[in-house]
């Protein structure tokens, strides 16, 4: 159990601390873009920001988006029992939303118009979001929204699933070229789903330490 757990942590950290460094480097991408008078330079800067925004942030996001979630719902942190782990999935969403229908648009336009500003603070914010939800992770702040009793883990084979699934979807957008999480949404739909099932089971309880 412990070791399908772990590597589900491990997984997650790996496509966060991935996904802030790919907007970090977006950003310098970006920044290079709109400060160059070379149209040459700047069309190349934003191409590779495209490229990078489709194979590598893209998929890192939402990996870190579903390997999180899957461990606030297997695990006893859950959703809404810890401030941090509400703020972080918070974050998380608003990300995604911006990430899918703000960004990633604009940036589409900007490889034959040029990077603005906007995107550029827009790429900065997000990286530091980021950062700033490992913070979280690490110091855990502003402990319990309400105390309520350990809750039992999921079943190995949803840390088993969760590992499986991210890193198949990771391998399917790296060859592909833009993200396509389709494994790990049905995952999601089947882990949520069957989550009142085994916090109502008679399993081990545990604390809620990863």
């Amino acid at each position: 159990m412990k070791t399908w757990r772990h590597l589900t942590v491990w997984l997650h950290v790996l496509t966060s601390v991935g996904w802030m460094v790919q907007a970090m480097t977006l950003c310098v991408l970006l920044s290079v873009g709109f400060a160059t008078a070379d149209a040459d330079v700047r069309h190349a800067a934003t191409s590779m920001a495209l490229q990078l925004d489709g194979r590598l942030l893209g998929p890192m996001a939402d990996a870190s988006a579903f390997t999180g979630i899957m461990l606030a719902a297997a695990t006893p942190w859950g959703f809404f029992r810890h401030w941090w782990v509400t703020v972080k999935f918070g974050i998380t969403v608003v990300q995604l939303f911006a990430g899918i229908f703000l960004l990633s648009p604009v940036l589409e336009r900007s490889a034959e118009a040029g990077p603005s500003a906007r995107q550029i603070a827009a790429t900065a914010l997000m990286a530091s979001a980021i950062a700033f939800q490992g913070w979280l992770s690490v110091a855990k702040p502003w402990g319990r929204i309400r105390d309520r009793r350990p809750s039992s883990v999921a079943p190995r084979w949803i840390f088993t699933m969760t590992v499986l699934g991210g890193l198949a979807d990771l391998a399917l957008a790296f060859t592909i070229g833009h993200p396509m999480p389709l494994l790990s949404i049905i995952l999601l739909v089947v882990g949520l789903s069957r989550r009142p099932r085994w916090l109502r089971t008679s399993g081990p309880r545990v604390s809620p330490a990863t």
